[in-house]
């Protein structure tokens, strides 16, 4: 009915290994965003670690405005790290799937 299933069985493996690497991959992707003119800088991995955040000391005198700052440039820093694990592990499981009849998940 489903054919090899041993030969299956080790596509899955394959996969799921697959995944686990390119997690450990993403955790070297980093990216970078500034905002306030450049007067904030963060970097973050694509499996969303914060690594660096730089703040210019112009914006230590107002914590509201830094504060504001802070939030709108690691929102898009999230936003794009988000965008580029879902595409790698997205690529990193579905070239790992066994061709299951029926089971077309990832078109």
């Amino acid at each position: 009915m489903f054919g090899d299933l041993s030969g299956m069985m080790d596509k899955l493996k394959q996969a799921q290994q697959k995944v686990e690497e390119t997690k450990q991959r993403l955790n070297t992707v980093l990216i970078d965003e500034s905002g306030a003119d450049g007067k904030i800088k963060v970097t973050i991995t694509a499996n969303r670690e914060i690594r660096a955040i730089s703040v210019d000391d112009t914006l230590l005198q107002d914590a509201e405005e830094l504060e504001d700052y802070l939030v709108l440039t690691l929102n898009k820093a999230l936003k794009r790290a988000g965008e580029i694990n879902e595409q790698e592990m997205a690529v990193a499981a579905k070239s790992g799937m066994p061709n299951i009849p029926g089971m077309d998940m990832f078109k």
